[in-house]
C-alpha cells in the first residue's frame, strides 16, 4: 500500500486486489439471460382435480370469484380476443383447461425472396425445424389449455387446421392467442375452440420465431403462468392464477348454482323448455 501525502492531507491508494470483490459471475448470468419469474410445475393428477372445481362454471361466474378473492379486474383478456365459432345450444366452444404457454416473436431476419420450388421449401422447413417450431407439443395433456403469445401485428397463421387437430389430440381442451390464426373455415367445422385477434394468412417461415416455453406470458394484456386456470366462452377469455384458483372456484360455483335456480323459476314462469344452460 502506497500513503501520498499532500500537505496535511492524506490519501490511502488501496491495490485494486484490496478492493470490495465484483460478482462477475452473478453479471455474466444476467448478461446470458435471465428468467426472473419461475415456472410452477404440476402432476396431471393435480391439474384434473382442480379441474372438476371449475367444471360448468362460466367467465362471468369465475369473474365474480375473483373479485371475492381480491383480484378485481385481474385476468380478464382484452374482450378483442374472442371466439372463432360459437354454439349458443350445447357451447362446445366454452372451455376451462391449465395453461400451457408459448411465446413467438417477430423475426428480423431476411425473407426468403424468390427461389426456386424445391429451394424454397426447403428454406420454409428448416425455418420450422430450427426457428419457429412446436415444442411445447410435448407439453400437452389432457386438459391444457395452449396460451400463444405471438407476433400480433404479423399476418402470420400459427395456428391451422392442421395443427390444432394435432394438439387437440394430445388433449388440448382448447387455444388462446393474443394474434392470428388460419384456416379457419376448417377450424370452425373441426369444433376446435379457439380465441384469437383476427385471421393471419401467412406462413411462420420468414415472419416468426420461438421465442420460449412454458414461461409467463402476456395474452390480451395478462399475465399468464403454466399452471393458471383458462376459462373462455362467449364472453371473453379469462385467467385465474394458480395461487386463488380453489377460491375462486368455490364462489363461482356459489354464484352459478343460483343463478341456474332461479333462471329455472323463470324458464317455468315463462314456458320455455330446459336448456343445458340450467342444468
Amino acid at each position: 500500500m502506497r500513503t501520498i501525502t499532500f500537505g496535511l492531507a492524506v490519501l490511502v491508494v488501496t491495490p485494486a486486489a484490496a478492493q470490495a470483490p465484483s460478482k462477475p459471475d452473478a453479471a455474466a448470468e444476467l448478461r446470458a439471460g435471465k428468467g426472473f419469474i419461475a415456472t410452477p410445475v404440476f402432476s396431471e393428477a393435480e391439474d384434473r382435480a382442480l379441474l372438476a372445481l371449475f367444471e360448468g362454471i362460466r367467465v362471468a361466474d369465475a369473474t365474480d370469484g375473483m373479485d371475492a378473492a381480491g383480484l378485481q379486474n385481474v385476468g380478464l383478456m382484452d374482450p378483442e380476443i374472442r371466439p372463432l365459432w360459437k354454439d349458443a345450444k350445447t357451447f362446445r366452444h366454452r372451455f376451462v383447461g391449465i395453461a400451457v404457454t408459448a411465446r413467438y416473436v417477430p423475426t428480423n431476419r431476411p425473407a426468403a425472396g424468390k427461389r426456386p420450388p424445391a429451394e424454397y421449401d426447403r428454406w420454409a422447413g428448416e425455418w420450422y425445424d430450427k426457428l419457429s417450431p412446436e415444442p411445447f407439443q410435448d407439453l400437452l395433456r389432457p386438459g391444457s389449455a395452449l396460451v400463444l403469445d405471438d407476433a400480433e401485428r404479423m399476418d402470420v397463421g400459427s395456428i391451422g387446421s392442421n395443427n390444432i387437430l394435432a394438439w387437440k389430440l394430445r388433449g388440448v381442451v382448447g387455444v388462446v392467442t393474443n394474434a392470428t390464426a388460419r384456416d379457419t373455415d376448417e377450424v370452425e367445422t373441426e369444433a376446435v375452440p379457439l380465441y384469437f385477434r383476427r385471421p393471419g394468412r401467412g406462413i411462420r417461415p420468414g415472419r416468426n420465431e420461438i421465442e420460449s416455453v412454458n414461461r409467463p406470458v402476456v395474452c390480451g394484456g395478462v399475465l399468464v403462468l403454466p399452471g393458471d386456470v383458462i376459462l373462455a366462452d362467449g364472453d371473453g377469455v379469462l385467467a385465474v392464477p394458480r395461487a386463488q384458483a380453489e377460491e375462486v372456484a368455490r364462489y363461482a360455483r356459489k354464484i352459478i348454482e343460483g343463478d341456474k335456480a332461479g333462471r329455472r323459476e323463470l324458464y317455468r314462469k315463462l314456458g320455455l323448455p330446459p336448456d343445458p344452460s340450467i342444468r
